[in-house]
């Protein structure tokens, strides 16, 4: 049996997935709130959006400071942090 190959640095690491994912909230509270504006006004849908990408903005922020803790060789920091995504 073949050893499976590990995945390349660009694709394993966490920020493409939380960008990815906070601008696809970002894209759909756009949309809900445009069909919102036009219509009967906005509902769960786009307040459910608005908090999705606030989250996502969040954690972001949240992982970079992680991250830089750990580059910084914080006592506190996740260990393994400093040489993901560059």
């Amino acid at each position: 049996m073949r050893p499976v190959p590990s995945l390349p640095r660009r694709l394993a690491g966490p920020t493409p997935v939380v960008v990815t994912g906070t601008l696809c909230w970002l894209v759909a509270a756009v949309v809900f709130g445009m069909l919102g504006w036009t219509g009967s006004g906005v509902d769960v849908r786009f307040w459910t959006c608005v908090t999705g990408s606030g989250l996502g903005v969040l954690g972001y922020g949240v992982f970079r400071w992680q991250r830089s803790a750990s580059q910084r060789g914080s006592r506190g920091s996740w260990q393994g942090l400093a040489g993901l995504d560059g």
